[in-house]
């Protein structure tokens, strides 16, 4: 197992590295000075180009520059926004916690409803309407989801409210539509699970011994079922990353998509290479712990 997670780990590190250099060739193969595409939209200053060449080492070997700029990545530094004026940290820092919120409960609300859905609806009938309503959800754009969501329990009902962070209330809607297209893929996946699982020796062994239908379900297949959907945990990470900037656009949130969308749009460079760097630790951090959560599902992978 420690040979196991370590080779993990190392993996983990490769995959951020690769992200890092990535973003940094990026900003080096934008049109114009490199000093051009860090300012972006900001202020141009004789003083303020000075400031850039000594923080990213311009004036030194390409080499000394790269390695540089690892360095001060892996150690939390990810340059100036000299658009706003702040540390890039900062400007992320100040705004992680709303998306956060809103992806965790996004994800909650999402694997719950799939879980729910893939064990209640057994039913031959039932089936078949739940399939076509999670085929309708995961076909349908969230931004979509989320304008008939504000139109009927915004606007007319008045029950959430329209916009902003305050409160609970102010969180619902936003995560119900990041997390129904979740729900209709996951639903699927642990439903064709669950009906591998069933007719696996195991379960035909535990009705031998007189266990009930549903007892088998939940005590014995759902727990193999769920090893092709932790499969799916780092799509799970991409589809909210990506699903945030656009939902808290809709919702009129704070948090990590106005940042973005407010970078690429004045050419803010240092914040946007920030934002990729901080994905790709995010999705490393999420795909290693669903290698690792196989080892607590199944005992084979364990004594392997």
């Amino acid at each position: 197992m420690i040979r196991a997670v370590t080779r993990r780990v190392v993996t983990g590190v490769a995959v951020l590295w690769a992200a890092a250099t990535a973003a940094y060739l990026a900003l080096l193969a934008a049109p114009g000075d490199i000093v051009d595409s860090i300012i972006g939209d900001g202020a141009d200053t004789p003083q303020i180009r000075a400031e850039i060449i000594s923080e990213w080492n311009l004036d030194r070997p390409a080499v000394v520059q790269y390695l540089d700029y690892l360095w001060r990545a892996a150690q939390g530094d990810l340059g100036r926004s000299y658009l706003l004026h702040r540390p890039v940290h900062d400007v992320i820092g100040g705004q992680i916690l709303p998306t956060l919120k809103l992806a965790a409960a996004a994800a909650v609300f999402g694997v719950l409803l799939a879980l729910i859905l893939a064990v209640t609806t057994r039913h031959r009938w039932v089936r078949r309407a739940s399939s076509t309503a999670e085929l309708f959800l995961v076909s349908t754009p969230p931004f979509l989801i989320g304008i008939v969501l504000l139109s009927v329990f915004s606007f007319r009902f008045g029950i959430f409210p329209v916009s902003g962070d305050r409160g609970g209330a102010a969180l619902v809607l936003p995560a119900i539509t990041l997390g129904l297209p979740i729900a209709g893929v996951l639903a699927q996946v642990l439903r064709d699970g669950l009906d591998r699982a069933l007719d696996e020796p195991f379960a035909v062994t535990a009705r031998a011994r007189g266990l009930r239908e549903r007892a088998v379900l939940i005590r014995h297949a759902l727990r193999h079922a769920l090893m092709p959907a932790v499969t799916m945990l780092g799509w799970l990470s991409g589809v909210l990353l990506g699903g945030v900037v656009i939902i808290e656009q809709v919702f009129g949130r704070p948090g990590l998509g106005q940042v973005t969308l407010q970078a690429v749009g004045n050419g803010d460079m240092p914040v946007v290479l920030a934002v990729v760097v901080l994905a790709a630790v995010v999705f490393v951090v999420i795909s290693t712990l669903a290698d690792l959560a196989y080892l607590l599902i199944d005992p084979r992978l364990r004594r392997s």
